[in-house]
């Protein structure tokens, strides 16, 4: 990211900034929600450009999205330990996606930002309980 380049992108817009500040987590946890409502959203466009269920996004393809995106070029200077750390944050949140999806019943392309907060504060709860 450049300082004379404003960001004209948000990862998440004010209205989903404030419903994860306002849920019950610490910050750590926070980051953990923004990142997987922000995957939620990326591997939604990855799953409408592919035309494939998100269950069946590849890690390669997570990459080869990353390196494509405009509205990310826009936000950093890309080189390849970014691509991969960007790419591995997006799979790595598969992973509550998956936890979600199995206990909602739904599959990962209907989860709401609202399902994705509860399951976060749960698991803050029962992490803090045991």
């Amino acid at each position: 990211m450049t300082a004379d380049r404003p960001i004209t992108v948000e990862f998440l817009n004010p209205e989903e900034a404030a419903k994860v500040d306002a849920a019950l987590l610490s910050s750590q946890e926070k980051f953990l929600a923004r990142v997987t409502i922000y995957a939620l959203r990326s591997l939604g466009q990855i799953s409408a450009e592919r035309g494939i269920d998100i269950e069946e996004i590849t890690p390669d393809l997570v990459a080869e999205w990353v390196q494509r995106d405009r509205n990310i070029h826009q936000q950093v200077d890309m080189d390849a330990s970014f691509v991969t750390f960007f790419s591995n944050l997006i799979v790595s949140s598969l992973k509550p996606l998956r936890q979600i999806s199995a206990e909602s019943g739904k599959p990962i392309a209907d989860i709401t930002i609202e399902q994705v907060l509860e399951w976060f504060e749960r698991e803050a709860k029962r992490r803090v309980e045991t």
